[in-house]
């Protein structure tokens, strides 16, 4: 996958678990890369429940012990040109990938994946309902699941760049 305007989009339910902790951590691990001004990155919510809101701050305080930042995200839902502005849209489960793939123009339908397709497969368990160490325990998974689609999209071999 060549850099050259390439786009990312992070979707999970509501934007405020998940998928921003999966874009602070995707922006981390592009800039460790030198990727960070090559690759745009984003997320959004395959429902509106929470526009315009903060992420959760369970999510803000596992993604800060491991050294991530979500201040400033908001919370927003996928957009029709989300499909055609974006390379790769990556679901943190089988459920949103099912709600991204009803919505999606079929000519865009090759886009749609997981965000641990490169990982192993299956879903990012969503922690909204349980304890701090769901979120503990999604951030290590997404920076895991993360870092395994980078390797596959920009070798390391190649240095991290195509």
């Amino acid at each position: 996958m060549s850099t050259a305007n390439q786009g990312i989009l992070l979707v999970c339910m509501g934007n405020i678990c998940r998928s921003p902790t999966a874009e602070a951590i995707l922006r981390a691990q592009l800039r460790a890369r030198g990727l960070e001004h090559d690759v745009q990155v984003d997320s959004a919510g395959t429902h509106a429940y929470h526009t315009g809101e903060a992420p959760d701050a369970r999510a803000r305080q596992a993604a800060q012990a491991a050294g991530y930042t979500l201040d400033g995200m908001r919370a927003r839902q996928v957009l029709a040109d989300d499909f055609a502005r974006f390379d790769w849209i990556l679901a943190a489960d089988a459920q949103n990938l099912a709600e991204l793939r009803r919505c999606c123009p079929v000519q865009w339908q090759d886009k749609l994946r997981l965000m641990r397709d490169w990982a192993g497969g299956g879903d990012v368990p969503d922690p909204y309902y349980g304890g701090a160490q769901g979120f503990t325990e999604m951030v290590a998974m997404l920076e895991t699941a993360l870092a395994a689609a980078l390797d596959a999209w920009y070798p390391p071999a190649a240095g991290g760049k195509p």
